[in-house]
């Protein structure tokens, strides 16, 4: 658990994928970003040279998402997409699985398409986003462990566009599948100090919220 608001801030992702995000909105993000020296911002690729440039010395890593938010373009575009971000300055690398690979039980063609995106971006780091709520409890087992194998270094929840955001559940059956091979990520609904406390209990190291600078401020109040 965090015991000061550097340790927790140090787990949250601030997020800023909404299609309709502007750069204005971009510019306060940053902001926030590097005011509460968060883990790293998460934008879409469009936005990643431009928070690159703003939060430059600040400590703060760029993230992009990847597939976002369905997952179902080729391989070849995702490796694309993936590298066009780390030439742009991302550092970590939210990528959307392909779930009707899964759906369909072609955890073969799943495997390879996550794999080849990891190998492709070597350096980055990678969080490859299961969309939980969409899935059973078989397939999230089955789905971390091909990701625990591609060498991905996190399991994220959900993409926050999906049915559902993150539960404790989720956490705990992702922790279960994958042991200690990779770090988990809870994202999608997590809005306040009570939820963060939950899922980092539950086994979450690192949070994928919107609502970063409302919780820093409610642990301030709190403390």
């Amino acid at each position: 658990m965090f015991d000061s608001a550097g340790s927790l801030a140090r787990m949250i992702d601030h997020t800023l994928v909404r299609p309709d995000a502007t750069l204005d909105d971009l510019a306060a993000a940053c902001r926030d970003a590097r005011a509460h020296r968060f883990a790293a911002i998460v934008v879409n690729g469009w936005h990643v040279a431009r928070a690159n440039a703003a939060l430059a010395g600040s400590g703060v890593k760029v993230g992009a998402v990847v597939g976002f938010p369905h997952g179902a373009c080729t391989t070849a575009v995702k490796i694309f997409e993936a590298m066009e971000a780390v030439k742009n300055g991302a550092e970590e690398l939210d990528i959307m699985a392909n779930l009707g690979m899964v759906k369909s039980g072609k955890l073969d063609l799943f495997e390879i398409d996550v794999k080849n995106v990891v190998v492709m971006t070597k350096g980055a780091l990678h969080k490859i986003i299961i969309e939980s709520g969409a899935l059973t409890a078989t397939e999230i087992a089955d789905v971390c462990r091909v990701v625990a194998r591609s060498g991905a270094e996190f399991v994220k929840t959900s993409t926050g566009f999906g049915v559902r955001g993150a539960t404790v559940e989720d956490v705990r059956a992702i922790r279960a599948a994958v042991g200690s091979v990779c770090r988990i990520k809870a994202s999608g609904g997590i809005r306040d100090l009570t939820a963060v406390r939950a899922l980092v209990d539950a086994g979450a190291e690192r949070i994928g919220t919107s609502a970063g600078p409302a919780i820093m401020e409610e642990y301030s109040k709190q403390k």
